[in-house]
């Protein structure tokens, strides 16, 4: 039953619709209806700019971090923070709220490993960000840094339970990435550039 509770509060805290709430509140838009439709920070980065696409990071994240807490103040065993972890992961990908239809998870599952292993996330965070400033490709950053994570995770000595979940959310994004993985290696892969919210102040 507790394992039950943690994952109902981990699912239900990343199918908050962050995206969705900072384009209502900055433009009065719905960030579903334009660029790749995405709810995430890298959609809101190329329609709206840098201050609400960092805004919609640091509160995805937030999901991620939040699920593990609570499964810690309910279990605090490591079975408990993983499937905290997972369920917000899996809630910020197929929210109820939106239909099933949300981001790709890569911000939600950063939050999830900073506080599980945050040696990891450090590393990881600063390889994608070169990789983005260097390529221009977000997608590119977000498959690398995922499929480091559960090699850094044995590196550094974290729990064989938490090399395991690295694997299987690594997997999970990557997946969730196979549009891009095509455009990559057609060499039609968008290259990011930020939007403002001035295309929207006209707007109604």
């Amino acid at each position: 039953m507790q394992y039950f509770i943690i994952a109902i509060i981990g699912y239900l805290l990343g199918c908050i619709p962050s995206g969705l709430f900072i384009g209502r509140w900055f433009c009065n838009i719905d960030i579903r209806d334009y660029g790749s439709k995405n709810i995430g920070t890298t959609n809101m980065f190329r329609i709206l700019g840098p201050k609400p696409a960092a805004i919609v990071l640091l509160l995805d994240m937030g999901k991620g971090m939040l699920a593990v807490f609570a499964a810690s103040y309910l279990d605090g065993g490591v079975l408990a923070l993983l499937l905290g972890g997972i369920a917000a992961i899996i809630g910020h990908n197929y929210p109820l709220f939106l239909g099933f239809k949300g981001g790709r998870g890569v911000a939600t599952g950063l939050g999830v490993i900073l506080v599980l292993m945050p040696k990891v996330t450090g590393v990881v965070f600063t390889l994608w960000a070169v990789i983005v400033y260097l390529t221009r490709y977000v997608s590119l950053g977000s498959i690398i840094a995922a499929a480091l994570v559960p090699i850094l995770s044995w590196y550094f000595a974290y729990p064989w339970q938490f090399t395991f979940f690295g694997g299987i959310a690594a997997l999970f994004i990557i997946l969730r990435h196979k549009e891009n993985i095509t455009r990559l290696l057609n060499g039609t892969e968008s290259k990011i550039k930020p939007g403002s919210t001035d295309n929207f102040k006209n707007k109604d």
